[in-house]
């Protein structure tokens, strides 16, 4: 009997296609790990909400004006959690009440009450600057609302009884598109109050797209719109009314034990729990916040802020520059580690409230009324001035841009109102800076030339 011999198979015949496959099996895998290792500071691990937050009429234009961001990866990235670790936990958190180790023997920060010449109290800066050594808990902290803050009975209610987790925003001057978040979890809406103070001309804007049309209307996809009267604001200024809810959110919100403060001109993308446990409770912290992509020092905010017209009255930068540099302000070093610049961007912040953070934000919102609500020029010198210290997580710009989109202003001839800052007449930056003579030591130190000892600034 013949027997027919056995052959190689074809496909194995060829050596330039065996080494093809060798090829794609060794270099996939490292592919696929490479593509995932970018992906991990995107939020992709949350079974997502089944139906769409709500559908704006086209002529909306929620979705216009998108900025790119200026780095196509994350070089920073920060690692989420799994979504159902991060819930139980930040609702254990939320339910036993204890924030952290640090504060969980933390008393409560008691606050000045009563009538005031303004609704922060219109503090010298000496007296403001008393206020930061809060060795006696006894004592009480101005933190605003010395003037009305009128909210109706209903909104307040819903206030109150948010006991967890809030995100806030607001639009005054109707400045901003209301967005809705992306990317939220199933339990999400159960967990998480979601919050949107508007003014007057930010509700007549939206009604010319036929939203909140109807007088009862309150509710816009998440967010709890909270309307807010321009007779009973404390503020000329939409920036400065703006701060309010901002800044002062662990005042409006009494019950709350996190919050996030995300600007109008942001799209959030990633869930906030996976947020604030990436953020906050993995890192120990009380309150987080992007790093500035370009300035590191104070004063090289504020001409910047001069130069490009962010704040119209240069005068008063200058004012508020020596004022800090008079009471102790020094330029970013080192020494000034684990804070890791004096610059923040402060479009989206998260926060455990609790008596340090509380503390921070009342005393940081006192600045904002003496000076101009540019909140950058003053967040370096309350944080290094006041004890006891904060913990700030100050995380990379890249960061940043993963998780928000971020959208122009509304434009002019959408309805949008000129912030009470732009009226006034433009008073015009210097080339390079302006004269800050009660600074010098800081300049010096900055520019890494050594201080002057004989001169006090």
């Amino acid at each position: 009997m013949d027997f027919v011999g056995v052959s190689t198979p074809l496909l194995f015949q060829s050596k330039l296609l065996c080494l093809s496959l060798l090829y794609l099996l060794t270099t996939v895998p490292f592919s696929l790990y490479i593509s995932f290792s970018h992906r991990r500071c995107l939020f992709s691990s949350s079974p997502l909400l089944p139906f769409p937050l709500f559908s704006y009429p086209s002529s909306y234009g929620e979705h216009k004006h998108a900025l790119p961001a200026s780095r196509s990866s994350c070089s920073s990235p920060v690692f989420f959690s799994d979504y159902q670790v991060a819930f139980e936990e930040i609702h254990n958190t939320c339910r036993n009440g204890s924030l952290s180790y640090r504060n969980s023997a933390s008393p409560v920060l008691r606050y000045v009450a009563g009538k005031g010449e303004t609704f922060a109290g219109n503090f010298s800066a000496e007296k403001r600057k008393s206020f930061f050594d809060h060795g006696d808990d006894r004592v009480p902290v101005p933190c605003g609302f010395l003037r009305d803050f009128f909210v109706e009975e209903s909104d307040k209610t819903a206030m109150e009884k948010c006991g967890g987790v809030v995100v806030v925003s607001a639009i005054f001057g109707d400045h901003d598109k209301i967005r809705q978040p992306k990317g939220l979890g199933f339990r999400t809406l159960d967990a998480v109050c979601f919050f949107m103070f508007i003014d007057d001309s930010t509700l007549r804007g939206l009604r010319s797209h036929n939203i909140l049309a109807g007088a009862e209307s309150n509710v816009l996809g998440v967010w709890r719109i909270i309307r807010l009267s321009a007779a009973n604001l404390p503020y000329d200024s939409p920036a400065m009314n703006g701060v309010i809810p901002k800044h002062l959110v662990h005042r409006l919100f009494p019950n709350a034990k996190f919050s996030i403060w995300i600007d109008a001109k942001l799209q959030l993308t990633v869930d906030p729990l996976l947020l604030l446990h990436s953020l906050l409770l993995s890192k120990d912290a009380d309150l987080a916040v992007s790093k500035h992509p370009f300035s590191v020092h104070t004063v090289e905010e504020a001409a910047a802020t001069a130069r490009w017209r962010k704040w119209r009255d240069v005068e008063s930068l200058r004012i508020q520059m020596e004022t800090y540099c008079e009471n102790g302000l020094k330029p970013w070093t080192p020494s000034k580690l684990p804070y890791t610049t004096d610059v923040p961007d402060t479009a989206l912040i998260a926060r455990r409230h609790g008596s340090t953070s509380n503390l921070f934000s009342c005393l940081l919102f006192n600045e904002l009324e003496a000076f101009n609500p540019r909140d950058q020029l003053a967040f370096a010198y309350v944080r290094d001035m006041m004890r006891p210290r904060i913990t700030i997580n100050m995380f990379e710009f890249e960061v940043f841009e993963q998780v928000a989109v971020e959208y122009r202003h509304s434009l002019k001839g959408e309805g949008a109102a000129v912030p009470a800052a732009a009226e006034k007449p433009l008073r015009r930056a210097a080339p390079v800076g302006f004269k800050l003579s009660k600074c010098r030591n800081y300049l010096l130190q900055m520019w890494g030339e050594g201080v002057d000892d004989t001169d006090g600034g």
